[in-house]
């Protein structure tokens, strides 16, 4: 499968440390390698619920719920913080740090009651009222469709659930795009968001210099002949082979972690190398790949728009020759940005260009060493980001 040679790249490219590497025996795993994204919940001692949201288009997205921390100290109703994973990930980033480093966690100790989503095509969302993910049907999405479809229904479901007007909207990467996409053009569905708050935000890829942008140079229709027309890069049972076999090997997870950083920067020295055995078996979490070619797309017009279905298609799809494309400036949600200074997909330059689109910026924060993955998984991440968010959100209950 080409998903599996662009892994074996990848693995080959992130192998530069490797000295001695049978040198030290195989450590005991983390049981979480095992586990969904509610055990794991469960297993650090949590209360958790799961929830099956189903999209207007027949989408059935798995969502999580921590409706409090460990210890449940103020009855009531709480404030609701939605949390919305990247590309090629899950619901589970929020959760495989130790719980003192999980925003997901920190966040339902301050009082939060959390919920996590898992975007349409990931491991945990591979479900259809009629389709099935052995259909090229099923994978005919992209951001687009997270965008318009998949926030909306969960956003919704949330707010009915808890009876809350206004939620708190966290986005990590693509799950800042989509966050843009759908605030910039669903005025209803922007008012039910709080604060948007932004991590690693994309909106342009102009000067990302991941080997993810390499996919740019192939044209359209050798990447549907490479890749085929359904799902790319998904968990599977070689990943979890490699993770459990070769990541727990000393010092092979720090192999494991470069295949992290050769996709989004370098930060070894942040990343807490025993878990990833943990990361690597919940993530990579697959997607389409024509969300794939999506993102090629957006690399290529250096512009945010609609999938080009072509003159034809996109005279079906938009009624016009071009897909339309999207105004983050339009959006007028209160927005809290982080972006990291050695950041590969959401690089300084773009986010600078991305500031002066964002009409109601609240606050904004540049970690200069961090790179993509220091948001989700950085061991400094509470002290430099988490308790601000906490802040901040407390600041607004």
């Amino acid at each position: 499968m080409a998903w599996l040679l662009f892994s074996v790249a990848l693995f080959i490219l992130g192998a530069v440390q490797g000295e001695d590497v049978f040198s030290r025996s195989q450590r005991g795993l983390d049981p979480e390698v095992n586990m969904n994204i509610s055990q794991i919940i469960s297993y650090w001692g949590y209360p958790v619920e799961e929830y099956e949201v189903i999209t207007e288009d027949g989408y059935i997205l798995s969502v999580n719920r921590i409706p409090h921390g460990i210890k449940k100290n103020a009855a009531g109703p709480r404030q609701v913080a939605f949390l919305q994973h990247g590309l090629l990930a899950a619901g589970s980033n929020w959760v495989t740090n130790l719980p003192n480093s999980s925003l997901a966690f920190i966040l339902a100790d301050a009082g939060y009651d959390v919920w996590l989503g898992n975007s349409r095509g990931n491991t945990w969302s591979r479900k259809h009222v009629t389709l099935s993910p052995d259909q090229d049907a099923f994978w005919a999405f992209s951001f687009d469709e997270m965008a318009k479809k998949d926030l909306p229904a969960v956003i919704n479901f949330i707010t009915k659930s808890t009876g809350q007007e206004q939620i708190y909207y966290v986005g990590h990467s693509q799950g800042t795009t989509i966050g843009f996409i759908a605030f910039s053009t669903m005025p209803e569905l922007a008012s039910k968001i709080k604060t948007f708050f932004a991590l690693a935000p994309v909106g342009t890829v102009d000067f990302a210099t991941s080997p993810m942008t390499k996919l740019s140079i192939f044209p359209e229709f050798l990447i549907w002949e490479l890749f085929g027309r359904k799902d790319f890069f998904p968990q599977s049972s070689l990943i979890k082979w490699f993770a459990t076999e070769f990541c727990s090997e000393v010092p092979l997870d720090e192999l494991c972690g470069n295949i992290f950083f050769v996709l989004c920067g370098f930060d070894e020295k942040n990343l807490n190398m025993s878990r990833t055995p943990v990361y690597t078996t919940h993530c990579p979490a697959g997607t389409s790949v024509q969300n794939m070619l999506h993102w090629r797309q957006l690399i290529k017009t250096r512009k945010l728009m609609a999938f080009d279905y072509g003159t034809s298609g996109n005279m079906a799809h938009y009624n016009q020759p071009t897909p339309p494309q999207y105004h983050i400036r339009d959006m007028k949600v209160p927005t809290a940005l982080w972006s990291g200074g050695h950041d590969w997909l959401a690089d300084p330059k773009d986010v600078a260009l991305l500031l002066t689109q964002i009409s109601n910026l609240v606050y904004h924060k540049d970690i200069s060493h961090w790179e993509h993955l220091d948001f989700i998984w950085g061991l400094d991440a509470n002290q430099l980001m988490y308790s601000e968010m906490v802040k901040l959100m407390n600041q607004n209950a």
